[in-house]
């Protein structure tokens, strides 16, 4: 039995319909993030799990009670927000225990659970410290310790690292996967940011118009993309897409790719066709049978590695490398069982 469960779920602004038909089992004690471009409906989905929006058709079904009708405050689920939310004239103290004051639990059990909360998150010594006085990884976490004080069966994660600089959004990223690890709870976590996805979940969700293109492991859904989207969406810089237009299809199992001819015994080239290759599985070195010489346009100096831009009949294409390139022209090596193939509308051939 699933622990969270959506079912046909719908929702429309208007004529804009944001979520379509939207089906998803989630396991207890994982971590889910939902991951897509802006506008593709992962924070409505989140806010309709918390009750904020209304959910035009279908169920969502946590722990086998129907949320839909439920008040916000019935659902036992706890939201960290963006934007920090927090009382910029109360105490880290009173932040954090504001909610359970209003359960009204006693004063003993309410300074128990926000000093545990506290040590958890490393903040014992900002509780009395007003939000002004706090850096913002340290206001992410008084947001998540008044969370944590309210016990829940599902926290929900609604970008609570885009606000932060980059070293302090890598730190945080192992706080919440630390935090996760302690409580055995279940997140679900919406974000764009395709490195918080990778290192993060359990399980990515990866969503575009209101619908799952597909879901899986972070290594499942990098190594075996469904389709276009999928495949361009992880990875950093972003896979290498080429198209192959129907002249260049020499026969059923062969075509052509940059003068060099590919075959594949069990697949039937009937149309057009697009490949994929990740600009890390490029090669600089290991010489394959499958080699194209470039012009170097730019590189990208990150430090431990390189990312290398050319152009290949007017496509631009992106390689990583460890390796110091001082020369304009170089040869790249696509070795062949690290091509991705994707038929005329865009959907994964299996090789």
């Amino acid at each position: 039995m699933a622990f969270l469960k959506f079912e046909d779920i719908d929702k429309s602004f208007g004529k804009n319909n944001v979520i379509s038909k939207f089906n998803l089992e989630v396991e207890k004690g994982k971590f889910i993030v939902l991951l897509g471009p802006s506008g593709c409906g992962k924070s409505t989905l989140l806010r309709m799990i918390a009750g904020l929006e209304k959910i035009d058709n279908g169920k969502i079904i946590l722990e086998n009670n129907l949320l839909n009708d439920l008040l916000p405050s019935k659902r036992q689920i706890a939201m960290v927000f963006q934007s920090y939310a927090l009382y910029p004239h109360m105490s880290v103290f009173e932040n954090i225990s504001f909610g359970l004051k209003s359960e009204k639990i006693s004063k003993d059990e309410i300074n128990s659970k926000v000093i545990e909360a506290a040590k958890i998150l490393k903040i014992e010594e900002l509780l009395d410290r007003r939000p002004r006085e706090l850096s913002g990884g340290q206001r992410q976490r008084v947001a998540i310790g008044r969370a944590i004080t309210r016990n829940p069966k599902l926290f929900l994660f609604d970008e609570p690292l885009s606000n932060l600089d980059a070293a302090l959004r890598s730190e945080m990223r192992v706080e919440i996967s630390k935090l996760h690890k302690k409580l055995k709870s279940n997140i679900i976590y919406v974000t764009h940011d395709q490195i918080e996805a990778m290192t993060l979940a359990d399980k990515i969700v990866i969503m575009n118009n209101g619908k799952i293109e597909q879901s899986g492991t972070p290594d499942e859904i990098y190594n075996n993309p469904n389709n276009i989207f999928v495949a361009e969406f992880i990875g950093n810089p972003k896979m290498n897409i080429f198209k192959v237009e129907s002249e260049d299809i020499i026969n059923k199992n062969t075509f052509k790719l940059f003068n060099n001819e590919i075959k594949y015994e069990n697949l039937d080239f009937k149309r057009g066709i697009y490949v994929g290759i990740r600009p890390e599985d490029i090669s600089l070195e290991n010489k394959s049978e499958f080699a194209v010489g470039i012009s170097v346009d730019l590189i990208e100096n990150l430090g431990s590695e390189k990312i290398i831009y050319s152009h290949l009949n007017n496509v631009e294409i992106r390689i990583k490398s460890a390796k110091n390139i001082k020369d304009k022209n170089i040869t790249i090596y696509f070795p062949k069982n690290k091509l991705y193939l994707f038929d005329n509308n865009k959907i994964r051939l299996k090789t």
